[in-house]
Order: C-alpha cells, then sequence, then structure tokens
C-alpha cells in the first residue's frame, strides 16, 4: 500500500461479501470536498477517492465526482496514477478507484530529509513529461504540490496522485501560468531542503514564478531545463576546438 504519514487511520468496513477490506484513511491527501483512502480490493491495495459525507448525497457533487472519473479515465501516462472504475464502496460510497503507489509522497521525503539526486532528476524530466501531457490533453486541475506527488519505493519513479477535475476546449494562458509556477514552487522547496546549492536549477525556479519574466508553456520550460544542462558540454567543446585549432596552426607553422 502507499506510505503516507503517521496520521493515516485504519476504518472498519463491513461488506459481508468480503470484497472489500483495510480500509484506511490518508489524511495528507484531503481536499475540501474529497477524501482518499487505501484499501484492499479482493486482496489487491487499490486507492479511493470519495466525496465528504457531508457530500456524499449531494447531485451536484456526486456529478462533479462522475465527472472527474469520466476525465481522468481516459488519461494514460506513465507518471499518472491510472484510474480503474466507479463504484460504491461500503461504508464510503461512490468512489474513483485508482492503482496504489507503494512509496512516498514527496512532503513526506522533504519533511523526513530524504531527498536524493534521482528524485531532483525525476522532478526535471518525469514531472515536466506528466505536465506536459495534461496540458495536451486541456485538463484543467488543482496546483500540482509536494503532496500530490509520490515516489516509488524501489526505483524511485515519479506518479502524480490527483491531475483532473475537468476537460476543457482550450486551456487558458492563466491555466498554462498556474502550472508553470506550481512547479517553480514544488522546485524551490526542494532545493531549500538540498544539501548542495543548485544555481542552475534555482534559476528555472525562480523564472517559473516570475511575472515579468516567465516561461509561456511547458515546452519553452523543457527547452531551457535541456539548454542549461548541455552549456557545460558545450563550453568543454569549445575550448576543446579552439585548443586543438591553435594546436594545427602551430604544426602548420613549425612544418
Amino acid at each position: 500500500m502507499t506510505y503516507i504519514s503517521k496520521e493515516e487511520k485504519k476504518i472498519p468496513i463491513n461488506d459481508p461479501t468480503g470484497k472489500w477490506s483495510d480500509l484506511t484513511l490518508l489524511p495528507e491527501w484531503q481536499e475540501k470536498y474529497y477524501d482518499v483512502y487505501t484499501v484492499r480490493k479482493h486482496g489487491k491495495w487499490v486507492m479511493l477517492k470519495a466525496l465528504k459525507k457531508e457530500y456524499a448525497d449531494d447531485p451536484k457533487y456526486r456529478e462533479m465526482l462522475e465527472r472527474e472519473f469520466d476525465t481522468r479515465y481516459n488519461l494514460a501516462h506513465p507518471n499518472i496514477v491510472m484510474v480503474n472504475d466507479l463504484e460504491d464502496v461500503p461504508g464510503v460510497g461512490l468512489s474513483i478507484i485508482t492503482d496504489d503507489v507503494y512509496g512516498y509522497s514527496l512532503r513526506r521525503l522533504i519533511d523526513e530529509k530524504r531527498l536524493t539526486p534521482r528524485i531532483v532528476h525525476r522532478l526535471e524530466t518525469q514531472l515536466l513529461d506528466a505536465m506536459e501531457y495534461i496540458q495536451e490533453n486541456h485538463i484543467v486541475h488543482r496546483p500540482i504540490s509536494p503532496e500530490t506527488i509520490i515516489f516509488t519505493e524501489y526505483n524511485e519513479n515519479l506518479k502524480l496522485i490527483d491531475v483532473g477535475y475537468a476537460q476543457a476546449e482550450q486551456l487558458s494562458t492563466k491555466d498554462t501560468r498556474d502550472d508553470i509556477r506550481s512547479y517553480g514552487k514544488v522546485v524551490g522547496e526542494v532545493l531549500k531542503h538540498l544539501p548542495t546549492s543548485m544555481p542552475r536549477l534555482r534559476k528555472i525556479s525562480e523564472r517559473c514564478q516570475s511575472d515579468s519574466s516567465p516561461y509561456h508553456t511547458i515546452t519553452d520550460l523543457q527547452l531551457a531545463m535541456e539548454r542549461d544542462k548541455s552549456k557545460p558540454l558545450y563550453i568543454f567543446l569549445s575550448i576543446f576546438i579552439i585548443i586543438m585549432g591553435a594546436l594545427l596552426v602551430y604544426l602548420s607553422l613549425k612544418y
């Protein structure tokens, strides 16, 4: 099951069929209208996203949950947690059923000082890939944060746990900018907790959050990331070419 926080709470579940068991509330991912759980379905761990009790019987909020299911069910990306079904769960109600992720949230890794170079690299690559996919599919969603990012236990692959409320015909400039700003905030918080300075990534994080000269698209951000990574190689190659050129001139004059 997903390892999430010391505050997770086991909840008794009354299911005579034996289909559901080991229901556990995950407070770290609570939202205004939803609760998130892990549970065994036929013995296999899955995750549930369900309306809080005070909203569960309201047709407006049930429609909102169903609309989110319709949006997320059609998404397929290796760095986004897959949605499997929508069904009533005893003691919980109508729930979006997703794959479980064996791992830890970025929030927990930050709090427990367990960040690694691989995690930083995943933020530079896999998180941007997932965000690009979300924007290409015009998904309107709440801000990406350390709470909604999971790293798998063994290979530290990144998974977004919650990505979509609705699919729009076209994302607005504000939607795109909000995504980029969220990315900058996530990376900025990670950088504050690293034992080493990373000026290249810090500069990118600050520009993501800038109002005066921000990146306009995820593609712009990805290109900037690649350019900055390539600078040391370009410098090395330039110096090498200059040295070789000087050597050839010297040899031609000598002989």
